[in-house]
């Protein structure tokens, strides 16, 4: 609080200690467009976005200390992150909010920014929504305590821990409905089995092809070969994975990576459902299979950068997979 007071950025008012949060902000606007205007950095131009849509909340000046003498819940938390800046060394900082305190958000950036700690660029908070759960289309309420609320150990004796790690993954920021009939299903209804089976499909032919002595193996025609819409389609969806990845990290969003695993099934599946690799001339079974092969790995790099297991053995899938869940 004494650092604020010698910077000039609170005043006494009722009795009471204040921040000048909307000085602040007009403060940190003007020396963000003049970093952009000078070095132009991307980094630059976020933390000005930033900044431009703080000053749309039409943010109103905070209280630090109250009259009574008590400080708030705000001004320890700006005790706190000064900690974790300036104390301890750090280059970022991540918090996990619950959406209820979506409010404090831009109030505690501005603070740090105050105390020269760039807490417009160097401070992310990620907001969580509440989960409801369902079953037959109806809520549940599971809970052996309150009635209100479940712990994740509750949840984890209705459903395996991968389907509660896919689908708590799949929406991390919106509020969902926790379908415990569907984590369960084994088919093609369920996204989670839907994606693991393509990888435990492309495993056994593998298998099957190396009892015949075939190994995935790149042709020097390969890419001549692979000319059907479902195999340009499969290879597509591969190379977009790398994007997916890096999106899920820059946004703290690891649902682009479900949905590319979504969407890499899928082509596999319609693929192996219009081009034959067993039994086809041999380079034409090499480029195909060596399509497939990438196919598996990208599916398995992607399921355990979720924490979900990509099992090698599966029951065959029902309905026809060939159609997207």
């Amino acid at each position: 609080m004494e650092i604020l007071k010698r910077g000039g950025w609170t005043y006494e008012k009722d009795g009471a200690l204040w921040l000048k949060t909307s000085e602040i902000l007009l403060k940190s606007l003007e020396n963000a467009e003049n970093l952009v205007n000078t070095r132009g950095l991307e980094q630059d131009k976020t933390r000005l976005n930033i900044l431009k849509n703080m000053r749309k909340l039409d943010l109103k000046d905070d209280v630090l200390r109250r009259s009574n003498g008590f400080y708030t819940y705000f001004a320890a938390d700006i005790a706190y992150h000064r900690n974790k800046f300036e104390k301890r060394g750090f280059d970022r900082v991540i918090n996990i909010w619950g959406a209820d305190h979506h409010g404090h958000v831009a109030r505690l950036k501005l603070a740090l920014d105050a105390l020269n700690l760039d807490g417009s660029g160097r401070l992310d908070i990620v907001l969580m929504q509440l989960v409801k759960l369902s079953r037959d289309g109806e809520i549940v309420r599971m809970s052996k305590r309150t009635g209100k609320a479940i712990s994740l150990s509750d949840l984890l004796d209705e459903v395996p821990v991968d389907a509660a790690r896919w689908f708590f993954n799949s929406k991390p920021d919106t509020q969902m409905e926790f379908d415990l009939n569907l984590a369960v299903r084994e088919d093609s209804e369920n996204p989670l089995y839907y994606v693991e089976y393509a990888h435990a499909r492309i495993c056994s032919l593998l298998k099957i092809l190396k009892s015949e002595g075939v190994e995935p193996v790149w042709p020097e025609n390969g890419a001549e070969l692979l000319s059907h819409e479902t195999e340009k389609a499969l290879i597509k969806s591969l190379a977009k994975f790398p994007d997916a990845v890096q999106f899920a990290a820059r946004d703290y969003d690891p649902s682009y990576i479900n949905r590319a695993l979504q969407d890499l099934a899928a082509c596999f599946h319609r693929f192996y459902t219009a081009c034959h690799i067993r039994g086809e001339q041999s380079d034409i079974q090499a480029a195909r299979l060596y399509l497939a092969d990438a196919a598996r790995i990208v599916l398995k790099n992607g399921l355990n950068l979720l924490g979900v297991d990509a099992p090698e053995k599966m029951e065959p899938l029902t309905p026809d997979i060939s159609n997207p869940a």
